[in-house]
């Protein structure tokens, strides 16, 4: 019997969970609010006030931290990395701490489980890092010499739920060719063959999502960009955070766009169809990386749970392949169950290095 904490800082809270083998002991989130992130310059400087809340709260709900068997964080921006688990080590702490490829508050979990797991003597670990890069050769060129592609998805939940999918068929993961799409506040899609991500549509190259435009023809993007109009943040802000269902009907809450829609609101109707639309177009887009030879596409993110949504995206893909639907983020499950097999042996860490 295995127990794992799993740590998933977000930019507001921090994430924990406890699980004893495939069983939650508990899952919360820490809030952080603005007066306590406020003195802090860079997202790496929050790392002792984070630490510091996660040894608290483990200490006032009596969780013992010499039970554990193994920490588990979410995997920040690091360089480009395989999917799976990477033992945390100190090559790992100075690139997330001096030289992160982008500041993200995802970067602090490993951090904070290496020098947690330091003081307990066991091993710290990420998971699927959002960094996880596995695309093959022909899928990483553009059309301009000077700019590749670049791999950067919801990899810990889309993995997660290709593993369980490939559970249900009853096949070694490897052997399943899988289109997963994740549906939440960002819209991201990965084609799996031989147990790997092979080919992504990015959140910036596909659909639009509940607040960013997605993909937007550059020759139209180019002259909204060189108006003048906007400073390079406000641009910024603008495709994402201020697009998509936020720019279209001004809410990023699927639940609210669904309750128009009920009450007869035909802009809604559209708007919501439209993100269907263009989910099924990337969802077909990936199948051709397959070959046309799709075992299953899944849909999983919070917005999966709008059966509107997924019936309209059924609808168009259903020739392709038949459609699973595993709803939620599931991200504490997903970091858990990964270290648990590590800790079982049907998964080896890799050893990070530059």
């Amino acid at each position: 019997m295995y127990k794992i904490l799993s740590i998933n800082p977000g930019s507001t809270s921090t994430k924990i969970a406890v699980y004893e083998d495939e069983k939650p002991l508990f899952v919360e989130s820490i809030q952080h609010s603005d007066s306590d992130l406020a003195g802090f310059a860079r997202i790496q400087d929050q790392f002792e006030f984070r630490k510091n809340a996660v040894m608290n709260f483990l200490k006032t709900n009596n969780v013992s931290t010499s039970e554990l068997s193994a920490i588990v964080g979410r995997g920040g921006l690091l360089p480009p990395v395989k999917s799976g688990a990477y033992r945390v080590n100190e090559t790992m702490v100075d690139v997330l701490m001096n030289r992160p490829v982008l500041e993200h508050a995802s970067n602090l979990a490993a951090l904070i489980a290496y020098e947690m797991s330091k003081e307990l003597n066991i091993n710290a670990y990420i998971y699927d890092s959002i960094a996880v890069d596995e695309l093959i050769d022909i899928a990483r060129h553009t059309g301009l010499p000077e700019v590749d592609r670049v791999s950067l998805t919801h990899a810990l939940n889309m993995r997660a739920a290709a593993i369980k999918t490939a559970q249900k068929l009853d096949k070694p993961y490897k052997d399943c060719n899988l289109v997963v799409a994740h549906l939440g506040g960002g819209i991201s899609l990965t084609a799996h063959s031989g147990g790997k991500m092979i080919d992504i549509v990015s959140d910036d190259e596909g659909p639009f999502s509940p607040e960013r435009s997605g993909r937007v023809a550059v020759k139209d993007l180019y002259k909204y960009v060189s108006s003048g109009k906007y400073t390079k943040d406000e641009m910024k802000k603008k495709l994402r955070g201020e697009a998509g269902l936020k720019g279209h009907l001004g809410t990023i809450d699927a639940r609210e766009v669904q309750k128009r829609i009920e009450s007869g609101d035909e802009k809604a109707k559209l708007i919501f169809e439209t993100m269907a639309y263009q989910i099924a177009k990337s969802i077909g887009e990936l199948s051709v990386a397959l070959y046309g030879k799709v075992d299953r596409i899944v849909l999983t993110g919070g917005i999966a749970y709008s059966k509107i949504l997924t019936d309209w995206i059924i609808e168009r893909v259903k020739f392709i392949a038949p459609v699973e639907i595993l709803p939620g983020e599931n991200e504490m499950e997903s970091l858990s169950l990964g270290a648990l097999r590590v800790l079982r042996g049907e998964e080896t860490a890799r050893e990070y290095a530059e």
